[in-house]
């Protein structure tokens, strides 16, 4: 078996250069996997994942590593009733996903009846299992991928009595907040921008274009105030009613302060 056999998928055709949490454009999102399991028949089945990868579009060499990913051999059985283990947490440009891969190490077992087998992965899947997600990221939401991996349909009892590795894989996505963005008119001075509902309370600042963009934003109706730097001599304003919904960016236009 090779060093690194590369075997799972299902994310990216990448995306454009964003901003920090004070101002630019909606370009980049923040993206975690997550590895959760089916039950099987086993004591263990231990998995050493080494990286996660995205494919920007070019499904031979656009692969790139999502880069703080920590090695670790998971006990796939220990992931079942609410328990997952968070595989990478990080921001990437936003835009149209379309694949990712799980890229593992040699050290991958399973355990029946007390004894333990390497299990053993056919060549035909060192390429990688590839699964379709089509999932636009917008700007400043945050998104998890759920990478339900079914050991029962994963596992293959082979002829001499030893075991392979056939990765059957479902992918799921969830979207954990939305954004708030727009401009604000006139744009000379910095202006504060606060979303606050009654139970929650983000804020950030516009940037030399007047722009603003607020991340992580958990669903809701918030009221969205504007304080421009006190040298300005315009007057804060509050716009009620802004809505924050689930995996999308509410641009609010512009702003006009007086």
């Amino acid at each position: 078996m090779k060093k690194h056999v590369l075997l799972l998928v299902a994310l990216a055709t990448f995306f454009t250069a964003f901003v920090s949490c004070s101002s630019d454009d909606p370009q980049t999102s923040k993206v975690a996997v997550r590895l959760v399991d089916a039950p099987g028949d086993y004591d263990e089945v231990n998995i050493d994942v080494q990286d996660v990868m995205i494919n920007s579009g070019d499904e031979e060499n656009g692969w790139q590593s999502l880069g703080n990913v920590v090695p670790k051999v998971y006990n796939l059985l220990e992931l079942t009733g609410g328990i997952d283990a968070l595989l990478v947490d990080t921001e990437i440009p936003s835009g149209k996903i379309n694949q990712i891969r799980l890229v593992l190490g040699e050290n991958n077992t399973l355990v029946k009846d007390g004894e333990t087998h390497p299990l053993a992965t056919p060549s035909a899947q060192q390429s990688g299992l590839k699964l379709n997600v089509h999932q636009d990221l917008v700007g400043g939401v945050k998104y998890t991928f759920i990478l339900d991996f079914m050991v029962d349909k994963s596992i293959v009892v082979q002829g001499n009595g030893g075991y392979s590795l056939k990765p059957t894989i479902r992918v799921t996505t969830e979207a954990a907040s939305g954004a708030i963005s727009g401009m604000v008119n006139p744009f000379e001075y910095q202006v504060e921008v606060e979303a606050a509902s009654a139970t929650d309370t983000i804020t950030t600042l516009t940037n030399e274009d007047g722009k603003f963009m607020l991340h992580g934003v958990p669903a809701g109706t918030y009221n969205v105030t504007f304080t421009p730097d006190e040298a300005s001599g315009l007057t804060a304003k509050t716009v009620e009613g802004v809505s924050s919904v689930l995996g999308e960016n509410t641009d609010m236009g512009t702003v006009e302060l007086e």
